[in-house]
């Protein structure tokens, strides 16, 4: 599988940018994603996040809803039925994210839409009952944009039947055609944010200063939620130093 990625963002001198696997919607490609994103965020948002786009396992197979507007090639992530109840290569698509997150990792966290959307607001669920990403560190954070819920009834229950815990950004299109399955998937989440915007299924613009600044206040909120756990990380490997240093009989 050929594997297109482009980095956004570095560490700083200040503190970590959180970093996000990027996943893009059906049949567009990382590339575009990344297009949307940088052509419609400002940089009082990009430049505070560490992004990596990658493109989806499979070739698209069908045609795309941005020909004539982004060039090929074309991805996408699975297959699915009419019903949306029934896919096609979902295994392989979540090797393929972990293998992803193995090679380009550590991430903090999930930026989808759409296709890519549906994924990152499930794969939080489905790391902690054991049945994804488990060779990767905890999802942290989520970055929704137009997404919606799984409705295959096995992968929602191992999906969705806990409360998701991290915390999550979701927008909302007025004029999206997924908007009333994206609001079924804030239930599944605990305290998420949600910012709306007028347009349709779309990577939206900040067209006010209230949804910039809940904006900032996520990346904030995960700022120092990032600076706690490395507070906690180092505070552990001096504890565990002392304790060779006094204790070096118990050290095999």
């Amino acid at each position: 599988m050929n594997i297109e990625m482009v980095s956004e963002g570095g560490n700083s001198n200040e503190h970590r940018k959180p970093r996000f696997l990027c996943l893009h919607g059906f049949r567009t490609s990382g590339d575009i994603l990344k297009k949307q994103v940088f052509a419609k965020w400002p940089s009082s948002v990009v430049e505070q996040l560490d992004l990596v786009f990658v493109d989806a396992p499979f070739a698209c197979q069908g045609k795309s809803d941005v020909e004539g507007i982004f060039d090929p090639p074309y991805y996408e992530w699975f297959q699915y039925n009419k019903e949306f109840t029934e896919y096609t290569n979902f295994e392989e698509c979540l090797t393929y994210i972990e293998d992803c997150m193995v090679k380009y990792g550590p991430f903090d966290g999930l930026l989808g839409f759409s296709q890519g959307a549906i994924l990152s607001g499930a794969l939080p669920g489905l790391q902690s009952k054991g049945l994804g990403l488990t060779k990767v560190d905890k999802i942290n954070f989520v970055i929704i944009i137009g997404g919606a819920k799984f409705k295959n009834p096995s992968v929602a229950e191992n999906a969705y039947s806990s409360k998701i815990q991290c915390p999550s950004v979701h927008f909302l299109g007025e004029t999206d055609f997924l908007r009333e399955h994206g609001i079924e998937l804030l239930e599944s989440y605990v305290d998420p944010v949600v910012i709306h915007h007028p347009k349709g299924h779309t990577i939206p613009r900040f067209g006010d200063d209230k949804s910039l600044e809940m904006m900032h206040g996520f990346i904030e909120r995960m700022q120092k939620q990032l600076a706690g756990d490395e507070v906690e990380r180092t505070h552990k490997q001096v504890t565990g130093v002392e304790e060779q240093e006094l204790f070096p009989e118990n050290v095999s």
